[in-house]
């Protein structure tokens, strides 16, 4: 890895652990370029704005709930399973200490509606985390209704989690992904 490219790396890690923490409004430019290390013309050049910053934190942030949602599902195999393994990854994550909800939630409502790309971004990785279900639904055999049920009960957790502070949303949303996966694959009469 080049020099730019770990410099670029530790700024999105700050901008992340900061913007999340906190809110993405509430950390200027300069609190994040003493965060870096960097002068601001120094930050300037690897992002040329705020917002291409913030762009990168969510991509960054895309790749490790793909990876996490990935991962866990890996451990388990067969469809059923994998669409369960959702709620015991957001069960682990809800249980970390600087868990504050969604990233892409809380930059959509900070930012959703006065910058367009933000916007975008939060709906991209809500659509791929939706087609994920999708195509785990399908695998286990699922009328087309089950995923978009279950994609909203992890985002329904997610919140919750957030508010209330505690990570047993996430089991009452498996719980419910539970019933409403057996009675779509129960048989029809």
């Amino acid at each position: 890895m080049d020099a730019t490219t770990e410099l670029r790396e530790r700024a999105v890690s700050a901008a992340d652990r900061l913007y999340y923490a906190r809110g993405v409004q509430s950390v200027g430019m300069d609190e994040l370029r003493s965060e870096v290390g960097v002068s601001l013309k120094k930050l300037y050049s690897l992002f040329p704005s705020k917002e291409a910053i913030v762009l990168a934190v969510l991509d960054r942030r895309h790749q490790v709930w793909t990876d996490g949602i990935e991962d866990t599902a890996a451990a388990v195999s067969t469809p059923r399973e994998k669409l369960l393994a959702i709620y015991d990854f957001l069960f682990a994550w809800f249980s970390t200490d600087d868990f504050n909800g969604c990233g892409f939630i809380n930059a959509f409502g900070e930012l959703g509606a006065t910058v367009p790309s933000v916007a975008e971004a939060a709906r991209e990785q809500k659509l791929s985390f939706q087609a994920y279900v999708a195509e785990l639904s399908r695998q286990a055999g699922a009328p087309d209704f089950l995923a978009p049920q279950l994609a909203l009960l992890a985002e329904g957790a997610q919140t919750t989690a957030a508010i209330s502070g505690s990570p047993e949303s996430a089991h009452h949303a498996r719980a419910a992904a539970v019933t409403l996966i057996d009675a779509a694959l129960a048989p029809q009469h």
